[in-house]
């Protein structure tokens, strides 16, 4: 990890068709490259971003029972045919595609179908249940309008997560215990103050309310009411109130907002798998219907969402758990400088600190200025002023301010 055998380059400038903050950042790091509206590649620095978000949501899922699969990109239209979908004309958005044969198929646009098509080989009992089963994968979805960066795009990456459960009650046990999950997520990745579970339009699924949760950010396309007291909030969609007084909501307390959808998770009823006539037989030998619930988290859209939050005038300000690296190392000087910047990023790598090291020939405030814009949470330099000393400047970006500290201190400080 040096900056010398990077093939990305910093930028001061961003494409001039991009006009999303999260993306220009992105884009002028050297995170990310943009392809087209709406469909952009992960470059090096911030595939590890990417990765840091992805092992968060998979450690809270695994946490509450869920099996990690891979489901295909390339979707059989006969099942959608099963549930009504393939030609419904509310899904407007489904790229699809045809086979050399002529054979119809559909592209990743969303996995209901396809898991419980492969889980109907392996559920038959009442044991076999309840079952959480979830994905991180590319979804492909032909927006009219692809806008706002990594907020809203045609290829994204999505975790999609399903419950498979024996009765309403064993549903909503799995529901509220994937609901908590999503609230740990958004603590660790440190949105947790700013983001609120929302009562939102069951839609063709159930007459019951859906949960989105909602993070608050001046470029949300969602008007959110909050109480912030209760910390749950409606979606103005649902906004009426009959509504309100089912949810104990008081009119009162709310306060109009402006959120970015960051997680959904909403009841499927037995829709799914009654169409796929996939049933399970109870204790005394009786079929019975196995009801659905679906958990949506926006992977690269959380990405975006974090690069909007976590920036400032210079750049990106990663919070340490998903940073692409924790430290930026700096060398400034003669060949002592180099010597004894070489001496401790060896040791830092050896101590499991992950480490960018930028031992190019360049002046001090380019560097300093790409630690900045890149988001890097703390930045040593190794000077020739204060290696005969001993001594390390430490400098974390949130804050700015640098210390100069020992090493024993500088590597106390790291961990």
């Amino acid at each position: 990890m040096r900056v010398s055998q990077l093939f990305t380059k910093t930028s001061k400038t961003a494409p001039s068709d991009e006009v999303a903050k999260n993306a220009q950042l992105l884009i002028r790091a050297g995170f990310i490259h943009k392809e087209m509206a709406g469909v952009y590649a992960y470059l090096p620095l911030g595939l590890r971003v990417l990765e840091n978000i992805k092992k968060v949501v998979r450690e809270e899922m695994n946490g509450i029972g869920g099996q990690e699969v891979m489901m295909t990109a390339l979707q059989p239209k006969d099942i959608f045919e099963k549930t009504d979908r393939w030609d419904d004309a509310k899904v407007d958005n489904w790229f699809k595609t045809k086979l050399a044969n002529g054979t119809e198929l559909g592209l990743g646009l969303t996995h209901e179908e396809p898991i419980v098509d492969a889980l109907s080989a392996y559920v038959n009992s009442y044991k076999d249940l309840p079952i959480f089963v979830y994905q991180i994968q590319n979804k492909f979805r032909n927006e009219l309008r692809a806008k706002s960066g990594l907020l809203r795009g045609r290829e994204f990456v999505m975790k999609d997560m399903y419950s498979l459960a024996r009765s309403q009650e064993e549903h909503l046990e799995l529901y509220e215990r994937a609901a908590e999950a999503y609230h740990r997520v958004y603590e660790r990745l440190g949105i947790g103050d700013i983001t609120y579970r929302t009562a939102a339009d069951g839609g063709i699924f159930t007459k019951r309310f859906s949960d989105e949760f909602q993070t608050l950010s001046d470029i949300g396309e969602d008007t959110i009411y909050v109480d912030e007291e209760k910390r749950l909030a409606i979606n103005e969609e649902v906004y009426t109130d009959e509504n309100l007084a089912k949810l104990g909501l008081d009119k009162s307390k709310l306060v109009e907002k402006k959120g970015v959808e960051v997680g959904n998770i909403f009841p499927l009823e037995t829709k799914y798998t009654d169409a796929l006539d996939v049933y399970y037989t109870d204790e005394n030998g009786n079929k019975q219907q196995i009801i659905m619930g679906c958990y949506g988290i926006g992977i690269s859209r959380l990405m975006g969402v974090l690069a909007e939050h976590f920036s400032d005038d210079k750049g990106l300000v990663w919070p340490v758990d998903i940073a692409p690296v924790k430290v930026y190392l700096v060398r400034i000087g003669s060949e002592g400088a180099v010597k004894h910047a070489d001496e401790l990023y060896n040791e830092l790598i050896n101590k499991g600190v992950e480490v960018l090291y930028d031992d190019r020939d360049e002046r001090p405030g380019t560097k300093f200025a790409d630690s900045e814009l890149m988001g890097i949470p703390f930045r040593v330099t190794v000077s020739d002023r204060l290696i005969e000393s001993g001594k390390y400047e430490f400098t974390p970006r949130t804050t700015g301010t640098t210390e100069v500290l020992t090493r024993e201190d500088l590597l106390a400080k790291l961990g």
